[in-house]
This record gives structure tokens, sequence and C-alpha cells, in this order.
């Protein structure tokens, strides 16, 4: 793309050829698909590395819950029995952080598949009502013929 713009005769003058050229390189719809199915592959790939963690949590927490409750039992400690209520309460925490994280891949893949326009054309008109009144007649009139 050449500038013409009141340039031409400085670029005569200075000897110099004036020209924009675009380096953005343009993605093309192949490209922005393959992003968006590497990110969805990225997201899918967390969330079974995230629910593995959980369940491994959970799972030895339970354990524990259980040698703590044995241990609270045969010592009568009450500092036993707080240890056993702190790891309940963090076991529950961790099934709450699992079901949140089911939610979270639910939402993410209905904003993915559930897209509004993605283009809006309003008509607006200019002038006043007996215009807007002309108009309409002159509307039916042609729809009548």
């Amino acid at each position: 793309m050449r500038m013409t713009k009141n340039f031409d005769g400085l670029e005569d003058a200075l000897n110099v050829d004036t020209e924009i050229v675009s380096t953005e390189k343009e993605e093309t719809s192949i490209e922005k698909m393959e992003k968006v199915s590497s990110t969805m592959d990225d997201i899918k790939k967390d969330y079974d590395y995230t629910r593995g963690n959980l369940y491994s949590i959970i799972e030895k927490g339970q354990e524990a819950i259980n040698g703590i409750l044995e241990l609270a039992q045969e010592s009568e400690m009450p500092r036993a029995y707080e240890v056993a209520g702190q790891l309940i309460k963090n076991v529950a925490d961790a099934t709450d952080k699992l079901m949140d994280l089911q939610k979270k891949l639910k939402d993410i893949e209905e904003d993915r598949g559930v897209r509004g326009p993605t283009t809006v054309n309003n008509a607006l008109f200019v002038g006043s009502t007996a215009d807007l009144t002309k108009f309409l007649k002159q509307q039916s009139q042609n729809e009548n013929v």
C-alpha cells in the first residue's frame, strides 16, 4: 500500500519510497480452532490431574481419620479428638472442592458450547415523526403494489 496523500512531492524530493507493510500475522480460522482445541485439552488435563489429586487427598484423609480416632479412643486425650475433628473438616472441604471442580468444568463446557450472535445489526431512523409516517406509508403502498 503506497501513501499518496500530500507526501508524493516529499517522497520525490528525498528520493524515498514510503510503503506501509503490515507485519502482523492474521490468524486463520483453522489456527483459532486449534488454539481453542488445545486450550480445551489443557483444561481437560488440568481437570483430570486435579480430580486425581483430590481423590488421593480424600482417601489419605479418611485413613488418617480412622487412625486418629483409634488413638483418641485408646488414649482418651482431648487433643487427639481435636485433631480428629480438624481432619474430618479437612476431608469434608476436599470433597466440597471436588464437587466445585465438577461444576466449574460443566460451566466451562457450557460457555464454550453456547454463544450468542456474533453480529448484531441495529436499524436507526434519524428524522421527525412526520418523516417516519411518510416513510411507513410509502413502504405500505410499495408492498400493496
